[in-house]
């Protein structure tokens, strides 16, 4: 099964031929092998030994949790100095939000540039979250100034609400990643993002909020479809986790996964930004 990330396109995890769960490469695609299509520390059940010693570089969950504290905590800082540091106030807001969104673009550019890698570079990896953080600060700071001081925190909350009952849901089996899931996933997030960006185009040549997608009712609806959509891809990322552990995939293949995490956490987050501030708007 191919990653649900971007970062995870050149490099995914991947189904062989005989429904193995595995990690492929570009160079072991195109060969028809894949080197942990199955599992080689799986227990020989005549001896209930490994039946292959452990890779000393292969990535365990303290590799990926580690890695996902340092995006995400590398993100926390520049999100807090950018609210700090960058005016809200309605004469500088222009400029302050100016900022933000070259910050987002650039953090799209650094994801799209290590898609195209082969290993992982952490370099880029870091620098994604810090430019993320960067928007992410100025649009909490903004959403904050201007519409009720505790939506941010409501925000923080919902999200870390979702990643828990998403992660509780999988270790106990309720949400299943299949190829079904994983096909009805993307095909929703393109139809979802094709909206988006309509709705965009529309509030930029026609001003207002274009289409209507992300104010009053059909702003919560949209702002809804894009938290369920987050917590499937939260799922996903999940299972490339899992899979990446169970058939040895190399330790640098942590900061990947780590990566689309925080992409992941970060889209959520600004969906519920967006649900809280049309509520907080309403009353």
């Amino acid at each position: 099964m191919r990653s649900s990330n971007p970062v995870f396109s050149r490099r995914g995890f991947s189904r062989d031929n005989g429904g193995h769960a595995g990690f492929a490469t570009p160079q072991h695609q195109q060969a028809g092998t894949n080197p942990y299509a199955t599992n080689p520390y799986a227990t020989d059940p005549t001896t209930g030994m490994p039946q292959a010693p452990a890779r000393a570089d292969a990535m365990t969950m303290d590799d990926v949790v580690s890695r996902t504290a340092m995006t995400l905590g590398t993100l926390i800082v520049t999100a807090t100095l950018s609210w700090v540091l960058l005016p809200v106030d309605p004469a500088n807001l222009g400029k302050s939000y100016a900022i933000g969104f070259a910050a987002a673009l650039v953090a799209f550019i650094l994801v799209i540039v290590q898609s195209f890698k082969r290993k992982a570079v952490p370099g880029l990896i870091l620098g994604y979250a810090a430019f993320e953080g960067v928007f992410l600060g100025v649009i909490s700071a903004a959403v904050s100034t201007y519409l009720s001081p505790g939506v941010v925190i409501q925000a923080v909350m919902g999200t870390m609400c979702v990643f828990a009952a998403v992660l509780l849901g999988y270790k106990m089996g309720w949400i299943r990643v299949t190829r079904r899931f994983y096909g009805f996933v993307m095909a929703a997030t393109l139809g979802f993002v094709l909206l988006m960006l309509t709705n965009t185009l529309f509030a930029v040549f026609g001003g207002g909020d274009g289409l209507g997608f992300r104010t009053g009712g059909l702003g919560l609806l949209f702002g809804a479809i894009g938290v369920i959509l987050g917590a499937c891809f939260l799922a996903l990322d999940f299972k490339q986790v899992e899979d990446g552990i169970a058939y040895g995939a190399p330790r640098d293949e942590a900061w990947l996964a780590a990566l689309g995490l925080t992409v992941t956490l970060a889209w959520i987050y600004v969906e519920m930004l967006r649900i809280f501030s049309i509520l907080s708007g309403d009353d």
